[in-house]
């Protein structure tokens, strides 16, 4: 039974300690997510089976056009979507195809970057933690806080930061910096910024006088 006065863990640890599969994946995502340990994907990869395992369920029904089979599917769609996880035209497959990342994009550390409040993970964290970020009149302290679709509009930083109206100041130029020449969504084509005229030039140049195949002698 436990202890009534602790709650117990909601979240399950790895069943094998030492994988090096799963090692290496969760230290990947706690380097571009800026966690502070492994457990928070744990917590993230617990939420996650949950979703999938009442999908599963769900989808498993004999018929879901029943009274009470519907409405527990619309109020598990309407649920994620709310949460942010999700569209609103989104099916119970889709809950399946979520992964860890769709979940750890949802935490507060994650929008305050996303949103261009921080130019990186680390220093969305140390905003938060700080007091720096606010959702709309509440100070939010919490890296890990889940933020709802209804509370990203809210998002932004506490007045009482000094670069909220100093635009020169070195933090506020840094983050307009950044994003200024961010291309969100769009990928952009490599280009060898070696590859000049005069570089062309010179390899062409280097082709003609270099030996042949043929004329040293090797395989055709």
């Amino acid at each position: 039974m436990g202890e009534p006065k602790f709650a117990r863990p909601k979240f399950d640890t790895p069943s094998h300690p030492w994988k090096a599969a799963r090692i290496e994946e969760e230290h990947a995502i706690q380097a571009n997510h800026g966690l502070k340990n492994m457990r928070e994907i744990w917590k993230a990869k617990s939420q996650l089976r949950r979703h999938r395992r009442q999908a599963m369920r769900l989808i498993g029904m004999v018929d879901t056009t029943e009274p009470h089979g519907k409405r527990e599917m619309e109020d598990m769609l309407r649920s994620l979507h709310n949460k942010g996880l999700i569209s609103s035209e989104a099916t119970l497959d889709d809950i399946l195809s979520l992964g860890t990342e769709d979940i750890l994009n949802r935490r507060l550390q994650a929008q305050v970057y996303y949103k261009g409040l921080a130019i990186s993970m680390k220093q969305a964290r140390q905003f938060v933690t700080h007091g720096k970020i606010v959702i709309g009149n509440q100070k939010v302290t919490i890296p890990s806080y889940p933020l709802s679709r209804d509370e990203e509009e809210n998002l932004t930083w506490h007045p009482s930061c000094p670069w909220v109206d100093n635009t020169e100041h070195p933090i506020r130029k840094a983050i307009d910096g950044r994003a200024s020449t961010a291309e969100y969504g769009v990928e952009e084509e490599e280009v060898d910024p070696e590859a000049t005229k005069e570089f062309a030039k010179e390899v062409e140049v280097a082709a003609e006088v270099a030996p042949s195949v043929k004329k040293d002698g090797g395989d055709e």
